[in-house]
């Protein structure tokens, strides 16, 4: 075989070897355009920073950062109140924006720092910081509580013994029909209870005629009754006029008495004595007694 032969390649073969030439041509470009391309896009950044690094040193200028910082504030010190001081002067303390707006939370729901201690429970705020701002922490009068104001030397009671009231002597009398809770509790066995009871019954009934009627006011003590005296001071009702309800209404009429007694009026018209009602099974004479001193016809 010649070397002419050797090299002839028949036209499939010819079509594959160029396929791959073109491939590799193409791969290469595509490497040499990316390489060239992070070369411009990071050597121009890295010569622009150190031209203007150089421009900065030659005017004796600080050089310039590649990256952001911030602004570095040094804490002030001076007199303030937490419950009206401002944001800016908060962030002048070196109170960080957070803890600032912590405290307009805090004050716009009502807080109130009443003591400089209170101002220690910002949350963030350390045990050192608060010991350099603990000194300068004003709180206004305005802000203490109220209870200060309170002095009790000049507010102590005159007198901080109870006073009860003093009892009738055995041969001292009060009137059943008059005397207030006050008076009555003067009576020896007599307290607050019975004596809202007495006044209660009275004005139920319309006045006492005999002082035997205590002893409708259960457990009433027995030995008060000889301290009583009555007055003719008896508010009477009028039977011909007063409805079902009304008449009920007295502790000795019930509902049976009331209405046998209307039931009686309006067949038979008006009344002119409670002896006209002795036929009436509800009415028996002991009911019939104790009703006089309190109707009228």
């Amino acid at each position: 075989m010649n070397l002419k032969e050797f090299f002839y390649f028949n036209r499939s073969d010819r079509g594959v070897i160029l396929l791959f030439l073109l491939v590799a041509v193409v791969a290469t470009a595509l490497i040499f355009y990316v390489g060239g391309g992070e070369e411009n896009t990071t050597m121009p950044v890295a010569d622009s920073l150190g031209a203007k690094n150089a421009e900065a040193l030659a005017r004796d200028e600080h050089p310039a950062e590649p990256y952001f910082q911030g602004e570095s504030r040094k804490a002030e010190r001076f007199a303030f109140d937490p419950n009206t001081a401002d944001s800016t002067q908060l962030l002048r303390l070196g109170l960080q924006p957070w803890q600032v707006r912590n405290i307009y939370r805090y004050r716009a729901a009502g807080g109130v720092y009443r003591r400089a201690a209170d101002f220690a429970r910002l949350y963030g705020l350390t045990q050192k910081q608060f010991r350099e701002l603990q000194p300068y922490i004003c709180i206004s009068q305005d802000y203490a509580p109220a209870a200060a104001l309170y002095t009790p030397e000049e507010h102590a009671p005159r007198d901080t013994v109870r006073r009860f009231p003093t009892k009738l002597r055995p041969t001292e009398r009060i009137d059943l029909n008059t005397a207030d809770t006050s008076a009555l509790q003067r009576v020896p066995g007599i307290g607050s209870y019975y004596a809202r009871r007495i006044v209660a019954y009275r004005e139920r009934l319309g006045g006492y005629y005999s002082a035997a009627q205590l002893r409708e006011i259960e457990d009433f003590p027995e030995g008060a009754i000889s301290f009583f005296v009555l007055s003719n001071n008896i508010h009477k009702i009028n039977v011909n006029q007063l409805k079902l309800s009304e008449l009920k209404r007295h502790p000795y009429f019930n509902y049976y008495m009331a209405k046998s007694l209307t039931d009686y009026r309006r067949l038979r018209g008006s009344l002119h004595s409670l002896d006209e009602l002795r036929l009436l099974k509800d009415f028996t004479p002991q009911a019939i007694e104790r009703l006089k001193p309190y109707v009228e016809f």
